[in-house]
């Protein structure tokens, strides 16, 4: 009976996920090839972050030397002294490519590229780093109308998923404007202290904080400004991209 059931059960699935394929086809985001939301040639040639030639604190792709993005001079235009994480890292640079695939992911709807997005990530968590559970940087009410779906709790789930990390609903997000609509300046004004986390989540953890595109980092900065102030004993951050 039980051999039964489970032969049902596949039978089942079988025919679900053919009638999906048929709606809904499988193509990878970059080059449209049939099978793969992101085919295994793409996957290859993105353009991959080093951790050995980047910046070991923030994170920048060309920073072990001399970091020009968390230098006192650029962190004075971003109202800080220093960076406020303990340390942050990226899988890929951000380029045509690796931005079709993100917009594929938030924009259009593929929800299955987080996880192949999550997995690229997996690979970036430095050995050292000891880490408790995972938070992510919430939706606005706007985005969640937008699109129907949390990106950024998406991608969590799937790194959770992934690496076997708790996953805490650290964060909080009042309303505010889509940051890639704006300059520079108009990114940091946008964000600046409109974090709140709930202690319950952060007391004495140690975070990795997630996140999809890491642009001028004000978005990860008053995250991270407002689980240390919920009491988190370290922060660490992960984006996919890195501008």
């Amino acid at each position: 009976m039980n051999d039964f059931w489970s032969a049902t059960r596949k039978t089942a699935r079988f025919i679900k996920d053919a009638a999906l394929e048929t709606v809904w086809p499988t193509r990878c985001c970059l080059c449209d090839a049939p099978g793969f939301t992101l085919c295994p040639s793409c996957e290859r040639d993105l353009p991959y972050l080093d951790r050995w030639t980047a910046c070991p604190t923030c994170g920048a792709a060309f920073g072990l030397i001399q970091c020009t993005e968390c230098s006192p001079v650029r962190l004075e235009r971003l109202n800080r002294s220093r960076i406020p994480f303990d340390e942050c890292s990226s899988a890929v640079r951000f380029t045509a490519e690796t931005g079709r695939l993100v917009r594929t992911f938030k924009d259009q709807g593929e929800q299955r590229l987080a996880l192949d997005m999550a997995r690229l990530m997996h690979a970036c968590i430095h050995p050292e780093w000891d880490l408790d559970a995972v938070a992510f940087i919430p939706a606005s009410s706007s985005a969640l109308i937008r699109r129907g779906f949390d990106h950024g709790e998406l991608l969590a789930r799937a790194f959770c998923a992934e690496t076997g990390l708790a996953l805490v609903h650290a964060l909080d997000r009042p309303d505010s404007k889509d940051q890639r609509a704006l300059s520079r300046a108009e990114r940091i004004r946008n964000l600046t202290g409109r974090f709140d986390a709930r202690p319950d989540a952060c007391r004495r953890r140690s975070i990795l904080l997630i996140d999809d595109v890491l642009t001028t980092g004000s978005t990860l900065f008053d995250a991270t400004d407002a689980l240390r102030e919920a009491g988190a004993r370290s922060v660490f951050c992960l984006t996919f991209a890195r501008v």
